[in-house]
């Protein structure tokens, strides 16, 4: 099958990108400029996506796309929500056009667990009521809804998946809980400051294991005229000590934290991803704790010694 993967030169779209290739697929890398993080061996074309004529040129004998582009940073967001709105809904609206246009009917979305904010019910399920608490999440909820509505066209097949805390691997956002604890621990920081006393619990996910998921819905699309929608996590609740904890054991290094007031949050967001196991036939298998830790600082350490981060080599794609 010859997928088009937007977003390819993401932190989870390069990875999309090399599992979807490994599995045997023709794999096109879609890229805003030129090639920055797309694995070797897997070709890219240029196009932006807010431009339909670019996108349709991209498109030409695509069988389905991953939609992975867009903007994703809650802080940002909330400064610029028109920019998050412009390219994640915007965009999405062009691609659909250009998909139809193409006669591309197939479609796999990242979306993100962010859309149901706090709710009370732990773990969450599909059919919770979405209440998205930041523009970031909004623009998806929305960017959800003009993909459903054009599935009940019946000119779309549509799986969207809910993605959780993803971690692990070449993480480029330094913002992220895991990169600056691996911060500290390598002394780029000499302390980590946590809102809170750290017993805040998320549901982290490796993003080998989220890749994974987009290769299973790939094989698992509903039929035509229908959408689905999974949440992709691992139902295992980790909390900001735990995080420490596991770092400390894997690098080896100290990692003093210094806990502030506490900001206005959930105290514990976990996945039920039963659907996604039992219609998708996915289920997580890199996303333990140690092992998330232990890869990023595998990648962390490499950076500091190389100057640049290496991506994995995408077997089967040269």
């Amino acid at each position: 099958m010859r997928i088009l993967v937007t977003g390819a030169n993401g932190y989870l779209g390069s990875a999309v990108a090399a599992t979807l290739c490994t599995s045997g697929h023709d794999v096109v890398g879609l890229v805003h400029r030129e090639r920055s993080r797309v694995p070797e061996g897997i070709p890219v074309q240029p196009a932006d996506l807010c431009d339909q004529d670019t996108l349709g040129t991209a498109l030409r004998e695509v069988d389905l796309v991953c939609h992975l582009a867009g903007l994703t940073r809650v802080r940002e967001s909330f400064a610029e929500p028109l920019d998050y709105f412009a390219v994640n809904v915007a965009g999405t609206v062009t691609l659909l056009r250009a998909m139809a246009a193409a006669g591309v009917q197939r479609l796999v979305f990242a979306s993100t667990a962010a859309i149901y904010g706090t709710p009370q019910r732990q773990p969450m399920s599909e059919d919770l009521i979405d209440d998205p608490p930041h523009p970031y999440a909004a623009s998806k909820q929305t960017a959800e809804s003009v993909i459903a509505a054009q599935a009940a066209t019946g000119r779309l097949d549509a799986t969207v998946l809910r993605l959780f805390n993803i971690a692990g691997g070449p993480d480029p956002d330094d913002t992220r809980i895991v990169s600056r604890i691996l911060a500290v621990a390598a002394s780029a920081d000499s302390t980590l400051i946590v809102n809170g006393d750290g017993t805040a619990v998320r549901d982290y996910l490796h993003r080998d294991d989220a890749a994974r998921a987009f290769d299973a819905a790939v094989t698992g699309l509903p039929r035509p005229g229908r959408h689905r929608r999974y949440n992709i996590g691992t139902g295992v609740g980790t909390s900001v000590n735990d995080l420490v904890g596991a770092a400390a054991r894997v690098t080896g290094r100290h990692i003093p934290v210094e806990y502030r007031a506490a900001a206005p949050e959930p105290q514990r967001l976990i996945s039920d991803s039963s659907r996604a196991r039992a219609e998708l036939g996915w289920s997580p298998t890199s996303s333990d704790i140690d092992t998330i830790i232990t890869d990023a600082w595998a990648v962390h350490v490499g950076a500091a010694t190389d100057g640049k981060s290496q991506l994995r080599p995408s077997p089967g794609c040269a």
